[in-house]
Parts: structure tokens; C-alpha cells; sequence
């Protein structure tokens, strides 16, 4: 369908970006280090773009650290919010004031390490959820859920980045979707599927736990993040859906569930 092509046009929930401030430490993740990317040069790049708020995720090259992600939710405001990497001997006053701060989730990054291993991931996410109210993330190539399959439908809320990425394994993603666990449509540049035929099938499966997100500043994807990205999500699914998808059912994961 022909599309009006207006950035401004849908509320936006940007479900998913890095920010990268080389005043904070940064560890090298297989050879690579990125180039900064701070929050008014975030602010810069989606001034077209009717941001409502967002989720500042932690990169594989920021480890545990907490001093960028916090500086950048101090400087966004209360509409944002962080995912963070924590190792799983974090204590429960450290999670208290994470969550205090904005943060909502904790991260496993089993495709570029960094984060806390796969044999902490039920405990931890157990342990969080109890503790702060907060879900776990996977940056995970989908091919790998299979292993994790029985594991994740047992655990209180749980997010996957990226589509998935692969198409070897989008029937397992499409069983957890069907169990409620959510989804991120982003890093298109990342996948090697039709990213239309996908956001089509999820949204048919359940279309209360797929979030748009910008992916910015795209490190290491092989495309970046791209404005036609955003249409793209529209001209595929309708006004509709795109509202929820572009703000409704991210703004239901990231609110505020247990106060501390």
C-alpha cells in the first residue's frame, strides 16, 4: 500500500539503541572498539521522528560498567528507561538502585559475551523479577533457542533482540512468541530473512509482543539503521498495528512493575 512518508506520523517508543561515551570504560569484543555515539548525537539523528521515549541498552564493549547507561538516562529523563549487563553476584541493594534509576531489564549477550553466562541465566532472571520486577533480554541467534526453549518459557517475562536474526531457527521463536515472550523488529541490516514476511507471521502469532526500535548507531550491523526501516514496518502491517508495535506494547514491558 502507498504510504504518506512522515517520520512524525506514530508516537515512538525507540524499543532499542546504544549510546557510547568513551569518557566511560570500554573493553574491545572480538577486536572491536565503536565509535561515540552520545545522546545529543542520538537526539540529532531522530529529531524527525516523534520520540516518546526509548531503552538504552548496554553493548558487549561496556561489560558491567554502569557509568554510561546511567549518564545517559540521567540526561533523556523519566521517559526513558536502560537495559543493562550485571554479573549474577550483583547484590540485591545494587539491583534496587539500578531500578531506582530507570533501569528495567538485564541483558544476556550470548552472541558477543560481555554479560553474565547462559548457566546464570534461570537463577538470574528469576532472582530480578522477584527483586525489581524486571524481564531478561537475549541478543541470541535463533538457531540456539531450541536448547533454551524449555528454560524460557518457564521464566517470568522475557524479550529477544533482533527478530532472532537467523531463519534457521524462526519456528522456535515463533513457539516462544505464541508462550508470550516478546520481540524486538530491529537490526534489519542484521537478519538473513525477509524482515516482511517475519513481522507479517509475528504479528499473526501474537501481535501484543513485537517492538520497533531503531538499533542505533547500528555497531557492526552489516547495514545500518535506516529511515525506510520505519516505513517499512508501516506500509507491512497498517496504522493499526504499527501504533502497537511502534509504542503501545513496548510502553506495557517498560513500565514500572514493583516498586522498591
Amino acid at each position: 500500500m502507498e504510504i504518506e512518508k512522515n517520520l512524525n506520523r506514530f508516537r515512538l517508543f525507540d524499543s532499542h539503541f546504544h549510546i557510547i561515551d568513551k569518557r566511560f570504560p570500554l573493553v574491545a569484543n572480538q577486536g572491536y572498539l565503536p565509535d561515540d555515539f552520545s545522546v545529543a548525537d542520538y537526539l540529532t539523528r531522530t529529531k524527525d521522528y516523534n520520540i516518546i521515549g526509548g531503552v538504552v541498552v548496554s553493548g558487549s564493549f561496556q561489560v558491567f560498567d554502569q557509568g554510561c547507561l546511567l549518564s545517559a538516562l540521567t540526561q533523556f529523563g523519566a521517559t526513558f528507561v536502560g537495559v543493562t549487563q550485571l554479573p549474577a553476584t550483583v547484590s540485591d541493594e545494587e539491583l534496587i538502585n539500578l531500578n531506582t534509576a530507570g533501569v528495567r531489564a538485564v541483558r544476556f549477550n550470548l552472541k558477543r559475551g560481555g554479560s553474565a553466562g547462559i548457566e546464570n541465566l534461570e537463577y538470574f532472571a528469576k532472582r530480578v523479577y522477584e527483586i525489581v520486577g524486571w524481564h531478561i533480554e537475549l541478543y541470541v541467534d535463533s538457531k540456539d533457542l531450541p536448547e533454551l526453549q524449555s528454560t524460557l518459557v518457564g521464566l517470568p517475562a522475557v524479550c529477544i533482540d533482533h527478530l532472532g536474526l537467523s531463519s534457521s531457527g524462526f519456528s522456535s521463536l515463533c513457539l516462544l512468541i505464541e508462550n508470550g515472550i516478546f520481540v524486538k523488529a530491529t537490526g534489519f541490516g542484521r537478519v538473513d530473512f525477509p524482515v516482511t514476511k517475519v513481522l507479517r507471521k509475528i504479528v499473526e502469532i501474537n501481535p501484543d509482543v513485537i517492538m520497533f526500535g531503531t538499533d542505533l548507531p547500528s555497531t557492526r550491523a552489516p547495514r545500518p539503521y535506516s529511515d525506510n526501516d520505519y516505513f517499512m514496518v508501516v506500509e507491512t502491517l497498517g496504522e493499526r498495528l504499527a501504533e502497537k508495535v511502534f509504542y503501545k506494547n513496548a510502553v506495557n514491558l517498560y513500565r514500572p512493575v514493583k516498586s522498591c
